[in-house]
C-alpha cells in the first residue's frame, strides 16, 4: 500500500494567552490528527504568527521557506493547523504545490472515515458539506464558467458556482430532515428507556483519553478502541449491573478537541443529545498527558456549548445540578509515587476516581461510585416474601434494585432493596406492611 507523506504546520498565534497549551503539545496534537488518518510525516513547523496576512496567513518568508522543503521532500499534503479562508487555501497549494488541509478539513477527514452507521455518515456529511459550501467563494476557476439558462427570461443563465451552491444547499436541507428523524428516534429510545428506568452513564472526554477502553473492561462489549484520535465516532450503549444491584445503560460517545469546528458541534448534536440527557456524566481524563489540565478546559468548554452545566453536583457533594463524576485514567502510566498518591485521593467521594482501564486497576471502586451517584437518594428497606409468591418475587426484581436476598427457613425470602421515594410508594402499595425501612439513606461507598 502506497504511504502517503505529509508536512505538519502549526500556526502559533503570538497573542495567545500564556496559560494555554504549548505550540510543541499543539504542534504534536496536530500530527497525531494527521497520523490518525493514515498520514506518514516527513517534515513539521511551528510558525509565530504576529498578524495575520489575508493572502496566505502567514508571511511570505515562511511560504517560501516551507515551499523550499516541499520541493526536496514532494509531500502529497501540508496541513495546517489553523482556519484558511478560501483564497488561502488556493495560494498555499499553488506556492507548496501540494494539496492543503486546514485544522476544520483534517478533522472532517478523519471523521468520514470512522463513521460506520447510517447516522455517523449522515452528520459527516452534513458538516463535510456546511464546510464546502464556505469554499465556493473564489476557490476553483471551473466554478466561475457560465451555464446557458432557460430562455424565459433572457439575460446570463445560472453560473456553476451558483448551481453547485443551489445543489449543496438541497442537499444540506435533505440531510437535515434525515437527521431530525435520528433526533426523533433517539427521543423515542429515550422515553422508552426511562419507562424501564435504567440512569444512563455518558463517558466524555478529550479524544484518546481512553473512554473506549474503559467502556469495553466495564461491559465486556469490543467497541473500536486503538490509541489514536478519535477511535470512536458513533455512540454505543451497552447494559452495566453495578454492585449493588443496580442496572444502568453506559453511553460511550465521540471525543472532543480543541477549537472543535462549529460544523461539527452542530452536526453531532444529536449524538451528543446522549449527554444532555445522562443521569450521570463521566468526564475521563487522560491522567498521564503533559496537557492534560488544558484538554479537561476544552472538553468543559465543549460540555457549556451544548448546554450541560458541568459545575454540577460532585457524587457525596451535594449540590442541584446533575451528577458529574471525574476520572483519571491510565495512572498505569505515572510514576508509583503519583499513582498511588491519586488512589489513596480516589478513596475519597469528593475527589476524582483514579483507574486504569488497560490494567483494570480501580474499576471496582469506580463501579461503587457510579451506584452512589446514581442511588443517592435511594430509601434502603426491607421485604419479607412468601417463596410461593413467586409473582410478587417477579414484580420486586421489576421495580426495585435487590441488594441482598436470604433464602431463610419456612419458605421465607427476606429481600434489602433500594428505591427512590416514587418507588417506595409503589412497594407500600403493593405489599403494605410486609415493607420495614432501614434507617439511613444511600449505599455507601
Amino acid at each position: 500500500m502506497r504511504v502517503r507523506t505529509a508536512v505538519v504546520v502549526h500556526v502559533e498565534p503570538k497573542s495567545r494567552d500564556a496559560s494555554d497549551r504549548d505550540a510543541a503539545a499543539r504542534l504534536a496534537e496536530a500530527s497525531g490528527l494527521a497520523a490518525a488518518i493514515g498520514l506518514a510525516i516527513v517534515g513539521e513547523h511551528i510558525v509565530p504568527l504576529a498578524r495575520p496576512v489575508p493572502a496566505t496567513l502567514v508571511g511570505s518568508g515562511k511560504v517560501e521557506e516551507i515551499a523550499a522543503e516541499a520541493r526536496a521532500l514532494e509531500p502529497e499534503v501540508v496541513v495546517v493547523n489553523a482556519q484558511l479562508s478560501p483564497v488561502q487555501q488556493r495560494n498555499l497549494e499553488r506556492a507548496w504545490k501540494a494539496k492543503v488541509l486546514d485544522r476544520t478539513a483534517l478533522i472532517l477527514e478523519i471523521f468520514g472515515e470512522r463513521a460506520r452507521t447510517r447516522e455517523g455518515r449522515l452528520q459527516v456529511e452534513f458538516a463535510h458539506l456546511t464546510y464546502q459550501r464556505s469554499r465556493l467563494v473564489r476557490s476553483w476557476t471551473h466554478l466561475e464558467r457560465q451555464r446557458g439558462g432557460f430562455g424565459f427570461l433572457g439575460g446570463p443563465g445560472e453560473t456553476q458556482i451558483e448551481t453547485d451552491r443551489r445543489l449543496i444547499g438541497e442537499r444540506l436541507a435533505k440531510i437535515r430532515r434525515e437527521l431530525e428523524g435520528v433526533k426523533r428516534t433517539r427521543g423515542l429510545q429515550r422515553r422508552a428507556r426511562k419507562r424501564v428506568p435504567f440512569p444512563v452513564v455518558a463517558l466524555v472526554g478529550y479524544t484518546n483519553a481512553g473512554k473506549s477502553t474503559l467502556f469495553n473492561k466495564l461491559t465486556s462489549a469490543e467497541v473500536f478502541a486503538k490509541d489514536v484520535l478519535f477511535a470512536t465516532l458513533d455512540p454505543t450503549m451497552r447494559g452495566l449491573r453495578l454492585p449493588g444491584g443496580t442496572r444502568a445503560i453506559l453511553s460511550d460517545t465521540v471525543g472532543f478537541i480543541a477549537d472543535l469546528p462549529h460544523e461539527l458541534v452542530a452536526a453531532f448534536r444529536a449524538t451528543l443529545e446522549e449527554v444532555l440527557e445522562a443521569d450521570l456524566i463521566v468526564h475521563v481524563r487522560d491522567a498521564a498527558h503533559q496537557e492534560s489540565e488544558a484538554q479537561k478546559a476544552d472538553v468543559l468548554k465543549v460540555l457549556a456549548e451544548l448546554g450541560v452545566e458541568p459545575g454540577g453536583a460532585q457524587p457525596g457533594e451535594g449540590g442541584t445540578g446533575r451528577p458529574f463524576l471525574e476520572v483519571l485514567n491510565k495512572i498505569d502510566l505515572l510514576e508509583p509515587a503519583t499513582s498511588e498518591g491519586l488512589s489513596a485521593r480516589a478513596a475519597r467521594t469528593d475527589a476524582p476516581a483514579a483507574v486504569s482501564a488497560k490494567t483494570g486497576e480501580g474499576l471496582d471502586r469506580l463501579l461503587r461510585r457510579f451506584e452512589a451517584a446514581l442511588t443517592g437518594a435511594n430509601i434502603v428497606f426491607h421485604l419479607a416474601l412468601d417463596a410461593a409468591d413467586g409473582a410478587g418475587l417477579a414484580w420486586v426484581y421489576r421495580h426495585g434494585r435487590v441488594l441482598e436476598r436470604l433464602d431463610g427457613e419456612g419458605g421465607v425470602i427476606d429481600l434489602t432493596l433500594s428505591a427512590t421515594s416514587a418507588e417506595l410508594e409503589k412497594f407500600e402499595h403493593q405489599f403494605g406492611a410486609k415493607i420495614e425501612l432501614e434507617q439511613g439513606i444511600a449505599i455507601s461507598t
